[in-house]
């Protein structure tokens, strides 16, 4: 096996495999558009990146995959990953956090019916992946499932530069990124008495290899910058923040210009509080900026697509399959095809290659996200949202980016049509009611629109609403589509999975507005 240097290898120490029963049907460890298609790696044994580092070979794997299926299992799937990450924190002038994070590991899934056996290795050796894998197979119990034993290999999409970018890079050069920003909010206006950046970078390798005979590789970069600063003014404290989350390399943050906006919105963000009105409660019409509103799509919407939830019949939507759910001139996707994306994929999970899947076409429901379970229960071809945290957890329907394609309506005309109502840019402290699609957002970044002209900013509000029935009182479809370039990380059963989102300029003929003035 070919040494590594030790920066990237994972600590010894705490290695093996668990399995614990969880429930009676799973057995589980301590889990724009492009074109562009290229072959992946073509699999095991022929020089992918763990075989090379890790002694993964095509040998290895057929051998634990027969280990999987040796108790009759139906179907035997091996995640390798391996993970670098690290963490910068820049406050008032000065780093004063600074971390590495590496993961390293296999996860074994065996399927028999409905019924789920998984565990998990954080040392990459033959014996403890065959181990998880024995582990895995208890599922079962009956005649050696079947394996071919030969890997195939699989055509994946391109959306970002599939190779270890930030490994290479030095942390003097990762401060200096965080500190271009950090140096900069307080520059932009006096008020500003507290700026902090939170800065981090991560390379990820990933393998799948099956019992259907599949093995493919992708590796994945991503960067993320978060901004925040605190403005006094006559004794009033105001904050807010701006982030940007891509995945790609150190050129993401140059020129200087690109770092100098990110803190400028950070400033401008948090200095207009200090203007903004508290706006009238009740039902009114709203105004969902392009872009950043998309977190109200992705949370109060774009869950109850997942296909587990509709398996379960606990999504609201689990018995709408073709029905129409919005007006015509609405279509909702799920993508992993946005190039560079923080939730843009090139495969799954489960090694179902990126795609874009139409959930909500011309206002009709025609599609849940699915991953391999759900595709198998609904008797459908899978759509590449079987995603998961890391190598310790079972993948499940995950979004990638969730957006809502353009529409026919001019953006001004959009709020000119608005007599009176809210335009909402940015949202937080959200909270949803999956099954029933209830939800309340924090508007962070609003204002008033008054006979036809967005105004004074506001502050102190909630949406509160119903997904499928904000869905319904969409209006106005604007033709600014925008994908979101912070995107965010998106907690499902315990795991967190990178995801975007967007929208274009849409209006909602009235949601509940929860001001402080009746």
């Amino acid at each position: 096996m070919k040494k590594i240097d030790r920066r990237e290898f994972i600590k010894a120490g705490a290695a093996g495999t668990l399995a614990v029963a969880v429930g009676s049907n799973i057995l589980t460890s301590c889990a724009h558009e492009a074109a562009g298609i290229k072959p992946s790696v073509l699999g095991a044994g022929m020089g992918g990146y763990f075989e090379k580092n890790f002694g993964m070979d095509s040998g290895v794997l057929r051998s634990a995959i027969r280990q999987g299926m040796s108790k009759g299992g139906d179907f035997c799937e091996i995640f390798l990953q391996h993970r670098v990450r690290d963490y910068i924190g820049y406050e008032d002038g000065q780093v004063n956090r600074a971390y590495a994070d590496i993961d390293l590991g296999a996860g074994v899934r065996v399927l028999k019916g409905e019924q789920t056996g998984y565990a998990y290795t954080e040392e990459l050796t033959p014996k403890s992946l065959k181990r998880a894998a024995e582990t895995a197979a208890a599922i079962a119990s009956g005649t050696p499932g079947n394996f071919t034993g030969s890997f195939k290999g699989e055509k994946i999409p391109d959306m970002y530069e599939r190779k270890r970018v930030w490994i290479h890079v030095a942390p003097d050069r990762k401060i200096a990124i965080a500190r271009k920003v950090g140096d900069k909010m307080p520059s932009l206006d006096k008020a500003i008495i507290k700026s902090s950046v939170w800065f981090g970078d991560e390379d990820e390798v990933m393998a799948v290899a099956n019992s259907d005979g599949l093995f493919v590789e992708d590796t994945r970069p991503m960067t993320f910058i978060y901004a925040t600063c605190v403005a006094e003014r006559n004794g009033r404290r105001e904050t807010n923040w701006h982030s940007r989350s891509q995945r790609k390399g150190p050129g993401y943050y140059h020129p200087d210009s690109f770092l100098e906006k990110i803190a400028k919105q950070a400033v401008r963000k948090t200095m207009l509080l200090f203007d903004a009105v508290e706006p009238p409660a009740g039902e009114m019409p709203v105004v969902l900026a392009p872009g950043t509103s998309g977190i109200l799509l992705h949370e109060a919407m774009g869950h109850g697509f997942e296909a587990d939830f509709n398996r379960k019949k606990t999504s609201i939507y689990s018995t709408m399959m073709g029905k129409k759910i919005a007006p015509p001139f609405v279509t909702i996707v799920d993508t992993a095809l946005v190039p560079g994306a923080r939730g843009s994929i090139n495969v799954d999970d489960e090694g179902t290659p990126g795609q874009r899947t139409v959930l909500v076409e011309n206002g009709k429901l025609v599609s849940y996200m699915h991953d391999r379970i759900s595709a198998g229960y609904f008797k459908v071809k899978r759509t590449g949202n079987g995603r998961r945290e890391s190598f310790r957890y079972i993948p499940i329907p995950r979004m990638r980016i969730t957006t809502m394609e353009s529409g026919p309506d001019d953006p001004e005309e959009i709020v000119k049509s608005v007599k009176k109502g809210i335009y909402a840019e940015n949202f937080s402290n959200g909270q949803v009611t999956i099954g029933a699609g209830d939800y309340s957002f924090y508007v962070k970044v609003g204002y008033m629109i008054e006979n036809g002209k967005i105004t004074a900013p506001i502050k102190d509000v909630n949406l509160v609403g119903n997904g499928p029935d904000t869905l319904s009182k969409v209006v106005m479809v604007g033709n600014d589509e925008k994908i979101e370039e912070g995107g965010g990380t998106c907690g499902k059963e315990g795991q967190g999975v990178p995801v975007g989102f967007g929208l274009p300029t849409v209006k909602v003929s009235s949601i509940t507005v929860g001001g402080v003035k009746s």
